[in-house]
C-alpha cells in the first residue's frame, strides 16, 4: 500500500481535526500525531498553524479564489449572470465547509485576535474573496457590462454575505436544511444582476 507524502498526510489530518474539534483546539501537536509525523516535521512544510489553516482552505475546499482571479483577468467572457451564479455556488460551498472549521475561534476573543494578526502577516484573511469579487465586477464595469454607477464593493459584499449566511442561518429552522446550492446561487445571481447590469433584462440562469 502506497503511503501518502507527509505534506498530504498533514493537510488531511489538519482538515479532519479542524472539522471535528475546531480550529482553536486543533493544535500542531495533535495534527502531527494524527498525520503520523513529528511536530518538527510539520514545521518543515508549514510555518504556523495559521498557514496550515490557509492551505486547508485553498487546497481542500472549493476553489473560490482562483475562480475570482481568473474571471477578473478576463472580463467579458460568458454571461454576467452565469459567472455570478458559479461564483455564488462556489462561495456557498466554500462557506458551508469552512464555517465549522473557523467557528470555534469566535468563542475565544484573544485567540481570534492572534489568528487574525497572523493571517494578515501572511497576506490572507476572509476579506480577500470580497476584494476579489469587487475586482471582477470592476473589470466588468470597465468592459461595459456593469453599470457605471454600480457600487461594486457593496454588490460583492451582498453576494458573498448571503453565501456566508447560508452556512449557518438555516440550522435554526424546523427542517435544518439549507436551500439547495444550485437554485440558491442562480436566484442570488439573477437578483444581483438585476441591480447592476447594463442590460434591460438580465440573463436568468435558472432552468
Amino acid at each position: 500500500m502506497e503511503t501518502k507524502p507527509a505534506r498530504v498526510r498533514i493537510l488531511d489530518a489538519a482538515h479532519e481535526l479542524m472539522l471535528t474539534v475546531g480550529l482553536a483546539r486543533a493544535t500542531t501537536k495533535e495534527i502531527a500525531r494524527a498525520a503520523g509525523c513529528s511536530e518538527a516535521a510539520l514545521y518543515k512544510y508549514f510555518d504556523s498553524k495559521e498557514e496550515l489553516f490557509v492551505r486547508v482552505l485553498t487546497e481542500r475546499l472549493p476553489r473560490l479564489t482562483p475562480l475570482l482571479s481568473g474571471l477578473a483577468a478576463a472580463p467579458g467572457q460568458g454571461t454576467l449572470a452565469g459567472n455570478l451564479t458559479e461564483i455564488a455556488r462556489q462561495a456557498a460551498l466554500f462557506y458551508e465547509q469552512s464555517f465549522p472549521i473557523a467557528a470555534s475561534l469566535y468563542a475565544e476573543t484573544q485567540l481570534k485576535r492572534r489568528h487574525d494578526e497572523a493571517l494578515r502577516a501572511i497576506g490572507s484573511g476572509p476579506h480577500l474573496p470580497i476584494e476579489g469579487l469587487d475586482a471582477y465586477l470592476r473589470a466588468e464595469q470597465a468592459a461595459g457590462r456593469v453599470r457605471a454607477d454600480a457600487d461594486t464593493y457593496a454588490a460583492a459584499s451582498l453576494l458573498l454575505g448571503a453565501c456566508a449566511q447560508r452556512a449557518f442561518a438555516y440550522d435554526a429552522t424546523e427542517t435544518r436544511e439549507r436551500p439547495p446550492v444550485d437554485e440558491f446561487a442562480a436566484r442570488l445571481a439573477a437578483t444581483l444582476v438585476g441591480g447592476i447590469s447594463v442590460a434591460d433584462t438580465p440573463d436568468d440562469p435558472r432552468p
